[in-house]
Formats: structure tokens, C-alpha cells, sequence
């Protein structure tokens, strides 16, 4: 068993047939077939049976091909780590970061940090919180930002951030002239709401129904980013995290104080003694550092 061979072997699963394996490997089908015929005999079992001209996987071919497919995964990691340090020398960072700050707050951050580091590698990724969780706690990245709602165990984290929600609405919106929004104000108006399960949502019911207000929820998204965009859009008026709606009121959305407080917050994750590595403090340093300039403190 060789790595050409199961390179072959990897691209006829992949493409679904040898026609397809032999067209992105660059070779001749005939080869595609005598590469998985050498593979089988050196394993001692069939990868394939033999249809009507047509290779279908085995159950025994399936399986191995988890481990052959993980391998590669692996393989493809490390040419990315090649790569990196070839274009960018040894210093690397990998964040990930929900939305809200992902898109505002992250990037002032990275500006901050390769002021120093201008020679460090990052990846920065925007997903969801319960994503940004799993994905280090999966030691796949070094630092998250994720709300509340995300399961904490098995991660090292910190609050990071608690704020204000302000409220966001089209500038022909009927409250758009208060100076102040209030809870019994949202009554039957129409309303963009997060997501379920997220609990900064769960605090603002809670201020609905201390009053007897019943909003109309017309959309539910998991984004204060998006709730700005739909209520630029004159859909709704929202909730949202103040981070989120930066640069949308030079746009022409209107955002007013809530009453009562409901607050977003936010935690700092990381992997298990990742807290340790030098580019670490020194971004979380730059984190802090562009939190704390744009609240004016």
C-alpha cells in the first residue's frame, strides 16, 4: 500500500467514478482501476463491487475510507501550515468570533495587533457562538468570541463584553422620533427578533411582559447584523447589539436607547492552556484595547 494508491483511491470516491478519479488525477482510467486493484490486494479485502461496469463501494470500503479521508485532512492541514509559514513566517493566529463583533469590534482588533506582529498569520472566521464553542474546544482555533447562550464547559473563558441592546428601525419608522424607546412602546409593532435560544432575546421578553406588550414578530435571525440590515430595509424595528449596528447609522438607520436595560454579553474563549502562548495575550491585549476605545473610555 502506497500514497499514490490511495490518492487514487481517495479521488475515485470522491468523483464517484474511475472516469471521474482518472480526470482529476490526470491519468488514464485504465491506470485508475489497476491502482485500486494492487490497493485491494495488498489490504485483503474488496473496496468495490463490480456492477454492470460500475465500481459501488463495499461496507468494508466505506469504512476505510473514513480514515483515508482523515489522513488526507490531515495532510491538506499541514500543506496549509506550509503555507503559511513560507508566506508569513512562524507566528500564526486563528480566531473565530460571532457575528456582532466579528464584523466591528475583531477587525479593529487585528489592525491594533499587526501593528506589532505585522508578520503573524490570521484567520479569522465568522460563525455562530455554539460554533465558535465547538470549534475551540476542537483546538481548530486558538481564540472565540461567542454569547452567552454557548455551552462553557470544557473551554477556559472570561465575560469579555456586557452591553446595552439599543433599539434599531427605518428613519419613517413611527417611533423613530422618541428619545427613548420603551417596552410598552412594542406593542403590536412589528418586530425583527434573534433567534430563539439566544438569551439576550429571552431578556427582552422578559421586559415585554413585564408590561403586557406583544411585539409582531415578522422575522427571526440569529444576527444583530442582520436585524440592522432588515430594519434599514423598513421590515421591522429590533433589538440589537450596539457593536452590530456601527456604520449603519451614516446609512440612514435610526437607533434609540431601550428602557428597560436588557444586555448582550459576551465571553472570551480559549483552548485549553492556549492563554499561555505569547500571540495570545497579546491579541486578547489588542481585544481589550479596541473595546475600551470605542466605548470613549
Amino acid at each position: 500500500m502506497n500514497f499514490r494508491q490511495l490518492e487514487i483511491y481517495r479521488a475515485l470516491m470522491v468523483g464517484g467514478s474511475a472516469s471521474r478519479a482518472a480526470e482529476l488525477l490526470r491519468i488514464t482510467q485504465p491506470a485508475v482501476s489497476r491502482a485500486i486493484s494492487e490497493l485491494e490486494h495488498r489490504i485483503g479485502f474488496p473496496l468495490f463491487d463490480r456492477v454492470k461496469g460500475r465500481l459501488i463501494p463495499t461496507p468494508e470500503g466505506e469504512l476505510f475510507f473514513r480514515d483515508v479521508d482523515g489522513a488526507f485532512t490531515g495532510l491538506d492541514t499541514l500543506r496549509a501550515s506550509a503555507a503559511r509559514i513560507r508566506d508569513f513566517g512562524s507566528g500564526s493566529l486563528r480566531i473565530a468570533s460571532l457575528a456582532a463583533l466579528g464584523s466591528t469590534l475583531v477587525p479593529r482588533a487585528v489592525r491594533r495587533f499587526r501593528e506589532v506582529n505585522p508578520h503573524v498569520s490570521i484567520t479569522l472566521q465568522i460563525l455562530s457562538s455554539a460554533a465558535v464553542r465547538d470549534h475551540v474546544v476542537n483546538q481548530q482555533f486558538d481564540i472565540g468570541l461567542a454569547a452567552d447562550e454557548v455551552d462553557l464547559s470544557g473551554v477556559d473563558h472570561s465575560v469579555f463584553q456586557s452591553v446595552r441592546a439599543v433599539c434599531v428601525m427605518p428613519p419613517d419608522h413611527p417611533l423613530a422620533d422618541r428619545e427613548i424607546v420603551r417596552a410598552e412602546d412594542m406593542d403590536g409593532i412589528a418586530f425583527i427578533a434573534l433567534a430563539p435560544e439566544d438569551r439576550a432575546r429571552a431578556r427582552m421578553t422578559e421586559t415585554f411582559d413585564a408590561v403586557g406588550a406583544r411585539p409582531h414578530i415578522v422575522v427571526e435571525t440569529p444576527a444583530s447584523l442582520t436585524v440592522c440590515a432588515l430594519a434599514l430595509e423598513g421590515v421591522g424595528l429590533g433589538l440589537v447589539n450596539p457593536a452590530a449596528a456601527d456604520g449603519f447609522e451614516q446609512r440612514g438607520l435610526i437607533i434609540k436607547p431601550y428602557e428597560p436595560a436588557v444586555y448582550f454579553k459576551a465571553y472570551i474563549l480559549f483552548r485549553p492552556d492556549a492563554q499561555r502562548a505569547r500571540l495570545v495575550r497579546e491579541f486578547t491585549s489588542a481585544l481589550n484595547g479596541a473595546l475600551r476605545a470605542g466605548s470613549g473610555q
